[in-house]
């Protein structure tokens, strides 16, 4: 399910970046944004400070939104939430890949195709 989170400062994040989140719950259930900090580049937007028993997730931005209101900027996001084990997952498959490669190239370094085969020694019958 998608969420849309609205910050009073602007904070241009492009589509695709992975954002990790920080919001609190005020005593009414309405969630305040604290800290917006964009993955990919490691830029962090906050808007507020941060306070014990906020929620910290990880999301995909699907679409970003900056506009001009009374008080300045606004910056809408529409955020994908991913669960925590998709951008670890993401990771490791990067180093999976790496250290496949790098086997693929050891293995023919030492032994592999690229072999001369020895000729074969005359039969004698």
């Amino acid at each position: 399910m998608d969420r849309t989170i609205v910050i009073a400062i602007p904070a241009p994040i492009p589509h695709g970046h992975r954002v990790e989140v920080v919001e609190r719950a005020n005593e009414n259930g309405e969630r305040t944004v604290l800290t917006v900090t964009d993955l990919e580049t490691r830029i962090r937007y906050q808007h507020g400070v941060s306070a014990a028993g906020a929620a910290t997730w990880v999301g995909r931005v699907l679409e970003c939104t900056i506009m001009p209101v009374r008080t300045g900027v606004s910056t809408t996001l529409l955020v994908d939430p991913v669960g925590p084990g998709a951008a670890e997952a993401d990771i490791a498959l990067r180093g999976a890949d790496a250290a496949a490669s790098t086997v693929t190239s050891e293995a023919l370094r030492w032994g592999g195709a690229d072999r001369v085969p020895e000729p074969e020694t005359p039969r004698f019958w």
